[in-house]
Formats: structure tokens, C-alpha cells, sequence
């Protein structure tokens, strides 16, 4: 895949390291073609890190791809430089006239507070409500999901007994969704949250389609309408030490936190953690491209409402 970036992002060097072709924005103006226009949401307070996760695994697609950066305004990281900020990232204000084929909103570390705690719910839900019709297909990460599930809707979290961490097994339930095509019956994939969703809520919305869950975790993507709004509850773009690091801080902070399950061999610590879900996240994330280029329209104005859109939905939700 040509990712295209701005010509000084740090992640293009480790990158370009990882045999990973990015294209900068001054040689992508000069090819003839319409480019998929993707915008990330990063809610994490370390962007940088979560830049790398997500561009590396949405590398493994052929056609050129615009990454547009987004931050919040009303809340300002303290754990990403200014410098960094103002250089790479716009907020919802410079891009609300704007449409794209895809939007991916992140997970933040607010997962114990209230939806309508955090500073920046307002900011959000006006992104979320924007992206029905500025947008033909979002992707929510782990506490985006969360939030996307409770704004769209009414799905309520849930504070678990304890925290879930480690590389969980998922079943695929519906291979004919498109978001599941190339998928293997189980796949492995990383979570790290204390909360859950109503289950039985999930159950009971017509609008709701679970197409992988975990027997530990519960449900792991959920689909709605056609795919044009995707919840994954867990990482599938972290990469192989995100949960050790997670895990190490965690260490000390004095928090005694367990182990992440499947992680390390034999459960040391002091091991490197063993990469079992790289497959399965490429496989996810193309297919999340598939969906925009099979299904957004070239003249990305004409694009319809996520409720009426019909285009393309025989296909989208039925493909092998």
C-alpha cells in the first residue's frame, strides 16, 4: 500500500526501516488518481507510538491512501509534544467541510470515567455525529468502540471484576461479512480494558452484528450498517510490545497488575512477548479498505446518510 504522510512525520524513518513503501505528500500530488482519504482520531496520550501501530498495518493495501491526523481541541495532550502537534495534526474546526472515505477514532485511557466526564465528550459526539455523513466508514478502536456503541447506539459499558489483558482468542461467527473475508475459524488478537459492553443490549439491536467474539472477552467486532460503522473491542493494531510496556508501567506504579494471558512464554516477564496477531490484523484493516474502495463514491460529496446508504450492500454484507 502507498501510505501517504506528510514528508517529516517521525514514523516514516521506522517505517521505511520495517520495508513498510510510504509515499510523501509532494510525490503523491503528482499522480493522476483519487486516493482514499482517511482520517485518524488519535485519542491516546502517546500519539507517536499509536501513529506507528496504525500506519504499520495499514501497509498491506495496493491503493494510495491520504492519512489526515486529527486531535482534539478542547483537550490538549500533555504526553505528545506541542511541536509535534501543531506540525502533523488538525482538529474537527479544519476538516468539518471536508469528506473522506474513512474515519478510525482510537481508544483513549478514560475507560473508568462516564462518557459524559471526559472534557472532550462534546468535541466527540460531534465528530461521531459528523462521520453518518461526512464519512462512508468508521472504524472505532477498543474505548472508541465503547463510545461509538453508546453515542450510535445506547449500548451501555460495563466496569469489570477485573482487567482484561492479553492475546485472547476470537471466533469468527460470519465469514460472509466482509470485514471477516481471509479470516481463519479462531484468530488471535490483543485486548487491554477494564470495562465490557451489555451484552444482552448488543443482542437485542436490529442494527447491531457481531461477526467475532471471544469466549472470554465477549464480543470482539461488531458491525452496523453494511460495515459503514465498525467497533473492534480490542488492539489488533498493536504491536509486539505494546502490552509489555502497558504491563511494565503498570509494574511500576505499584499496581500488581496479572499477566497478560497468552503473552510471554511460559509467563516470564523477562521474555520476549511472543506476535501472534499480525496475520489476522492485516487481514482486518485491508479488508476495512475494501470496504471504502468497494463502497464510497468517487465524487466523495455525493455520499449518502449511514442509515440510507444501500450501495453496494448485497456485496458488503455477504462476500465469502
Amino acid at each position: 500500500m502507498s501510505i501517504v504522510i506528510q514528508n517529516e512525520l517521525p514514523a516514516r524513518a521506522k517505517l521505511e526501516s520495517e520495508n513498510i513503501f510510504v509515499i510523501d505528500t509532494s510525490r503523491a500530488t503528482t499522480q493522476q488518481i483519487r486516493p482514499l482519504q482517511i482520517a485518524i482520531l488519535n485519542l491516546m496520550p502517546l500519539k507517536e507510538d499509536t501513529e506507528l501501530d496504525i500506519l504499520r498495518v495499514m501497509s498491506n493495501f495496493p491503493i494510495q491512501t491520504m492519512i489526515t491526523l486529527l486531535t482534539t481541541k478542547s483537550r490538549t495532550s500533555t504526553h505528545t509534544s506541542l511541536s509535534h502537534l501543531n506540525q502533523f495534526y488538525q482538529t474537527f474546526d479544519d476538516v468539518e467541510d471536508r469528506y473522506f472515505d474513512g474515519l478510525l477514532i482510537t481508544g483513549a485511557p478514560v475507560e473508568k470515567m462516564e462518557f459524559e466526564e471526559v472534557d472532550y465528550w462534546e468535541e466527540l459526539t460531534r465528530i461521531m455525529q459528523w462521520s453518518r455523513t461526512h464519512v462512508y466508514t468508521t472504524m472505532h478502536i477498543c474505548w472508541g468502540a465503547q463510545a461509538g456503541l453508546y453515542y450510535h447506539h445506547h449500548i451501555n459499558k460495563i466496569l469489570l471484576p477485573e482487567k482484561i489483558s492479553g492475546v485472547y482468542r476470537h471466533k469468527v461467527l460470519h465469514r460472509k461479512k466482509m470485514m471477516m473475508r481471509g479470516m481463519d475459524d479462531y484468530f488471535m488478537a490483543p485486548e487491554s480494558r477494564y470495562t465490557g459492553i451489555d451484552e444482552a443490549a448488543v443482542a437485542k439491536n436490529p442494527e447491531l452484528y457481531v461477526v467475532a467474539a471471544g469466549e472470554e472477552t465477549g464480543s470482539f467486532v461488531i458491525l452496523a450498517y453494511s460495515s459503514r460503522q465498525i467497533f473492534v473491542l480490542g488492539h489488533t493494531e498493536y504491536d509486539r510490545y505494546e502490552l509489555d510496556k502497558e504491563y511494565k508501567r503498570d509494574v511500576a506504579k505499584g499496581l500488581n497488575p496479572a499477566i497478560p494471558v497468552n503473552y510471554y512464554p511460559d509467563d516470564d516477564p523477562s521474555r520476549e512477548p511472543v506476535l501472534s496477531w499480525r496475520s489476522s490484523s492485516n487481514s482486518l484493516y485491508t479488508n476495512w479498505l475494501n470496504v471504502m474502495y468497494q463502497g464510497t463514491p468517487y465524487d466523495l460529496t455525493q455520499m449518502t446518510d449511514v442509515e440510507e446508504d444501500s450501495y453496494l450492500k448485497t456485496m458488503l454484507d455477504n462476500t465469502q
